[in-house]
């Protein structure tokens, strides 16, 4: 019989650690790999779709593109090649695919340190039956 597998908890990463645990991780992280920056990889909270990732702590180098990082991840999931995901920074924003992680991090890393993505997919947004991306009408 195979051991088990780890199954990733479903509850966000913030919930699961408190603030001032979550500092001192990301201070330790700094203290061992200052060039790394440290990044929380979740999947959108009502999403049907997309498979959990095996991990959600990722350390990556500062000049990683996001779409760099969109590719890390998608093969994380591993994904057909027609399926489709977002991935937000901090639950709300797009970013431009050239911005690398240093930028990102400068300009919405959370107040313990790491920058939060969230992957999503067309459908979690109510496009299950269309095929144009967020906010574009169909002819």
């Amino acid at each position: 019989m195979p051991p088990p597998q780890k199954i990733p908890s479903v509850r966000p990463f913030k919930q699961r650690k408190s603030l001032a645990i979550r500092q001192e991780e990301v201070a330790g992280i700094w203290a061992k790999f200052p060039n790394k920056i440290p990044v929380i990889v979740e999947r959108y909270p009502r999403e049907k779709f997309l498979p959990l990732l095996d991990k959600t702590k990722f350390l990556v180098p500062q000049e990683l593109t996001m779409t760099q990082s969109l590719s890390i991840i998608r093969s994380r999931m591993v994904l057909r090649d027609t399926e489709a995901f977002y991935l937000l920074v901090n639950n709300k924003s797009l970013v431009s695919m050239s911005a690398t992680m240093a930028e990102i991090y400068r300009d919405y890393k959370d107040e313990d340190g790491f920058v939060y993505k969230t992957y999503a997919s067309q459908e979690t947004f109510g496009c299950l039956e269309s095929s144009a991306p967020l906010g574009w009408e169909q002819p």
